[in-house]
């Protein structure tokens, strides 16, 4: 019925214990994340778990999630490149297509210099994801990197989406798109859509709020913030319009709301700001299902 489902993301770990729990709120879809490394997660027993109770509802899995950095292997990241392999291998137990996560990078030299890596790295993963029908999909958080230098990501904006498209061209890569980490960046997110709309395999639902008082009185170096993370519903973006854009380029995948970012909503309030989100995102994509009438034999011919 819906094109466009609107859900959450819920933590790997914890998600048999929380999908019930909250699935009664009205959620369509889950993305499931991990942070760093599957650990000792029973992928295929909570597979088989989460399947269950997301199924019973209607609601699905859009998307298993790995965020760390595969490209070093070292310290607390020497189980992330593995983890994406046990993601991609068990995505078809949790019902989806897609895992997502981080590029990963090389610390402290330019962006460009970790493409040959990312092409080596992701080029094996990209095929070992074609042959079980599974795309992959890079979220554009710069994680506090830039152009010169950074720690985990180099998927954070349209000239590295370029020159990752360009090191390893792959169909079945793609974006894990969102609003917020653009307007960090001072992006407007709206224009960039249109044009990436067709690389765009699962967006996060998070918005942003731009002090754009303090910007012209301070800039963006004074201690002074001037950018907030926000859950749908309570920032800057027109998220009607987003849904407009994605629908017209063809778009039929999930919308997550990513929360824990709020400044406001957070705490004992983090589900409140999470369900307002839900019930805001649902109105954004047209509110409730209305089918249309149906049409029988034509009416005899009348004027025009």
């Amino acid at each position: 019925m819906h094109d466009i489902r609107i859900g959450t993301l819920v933590e790997g770990r914890h998600a048999v214990q929380v999908l019930p729990q909250i699935l009664p709120h009205g959620f369509e879809s889950f993305s499931l994340t991990f942070w760093q490394t599957t650990g000792d997660t029973d992928l295929a027993e909570t597979g088989r778990r989460v399947r269950d109770i997301v199924e019973a509802s209607g609601a699905r899995i859009s998307c298993l999630e790995i965020f760390g950095n595969p490209l070093t292997g070292e310290g607390d990241d020497a189980d992330t490149l593995a983890s994406w392999e046990r993601l991609i291998d068990h995505a078809h137990l949790f019902g989806t297509d897609l895992v997502g996560g981080f590029t990963g990078r090389l610390p402290g030299v330019p962006l460009d210099a970790s493409l040959p890596r990312y092409a080596q790295v992701f080029g094996e993963l990209s095929r070992r994801a074609a042959d079980q029908g599974v795309r992959l999909c890079f979220e554009n958080c710069a994680m506090d990197g830039n152009w010169q230098a950074g720690e985990w990501n180099i998927a954070h904006g349209p000239a590295a989406w370029e020159a990752m498209w360009d090191a390893l061209p792959a169909d079945n890569i793609g974006l894990e798109w969102e609003p917020c980490h653009q307007m960090v960046g001072l992006i407007d997110p709206l224009p960039q859509l249109r044009k990436w709309a067709h690389k765009v395999f699962h967006v996060h639902g998070k918005d942003a709020t731009i002090a754009w008082d303090v910007i012209r009185e301070s800039g963006i170096h004074s201690p002074r913030p001037y950018v907030w993370h926000r859950t749908p519903g309570f920032g800057d973006t027109n998220w009607t319009d987003v849904i407009s854009i994605l629908r017209q380029s063809g778009y039929s995948g999930d919308l997550n709301i990513e929360g824990f970012h709020d400044p406001v909503y957070r705490g004992e309030l983090e589900m409140t700001g999470q369900v307002h989100a839900l019930n805001y995102l649902k109105e954004c994509r047209g509110g409730a299902f209305v089918p249309n009438p149906l049409i029988g034999e034509p009416a005899a011919a009348g004027p025009v």
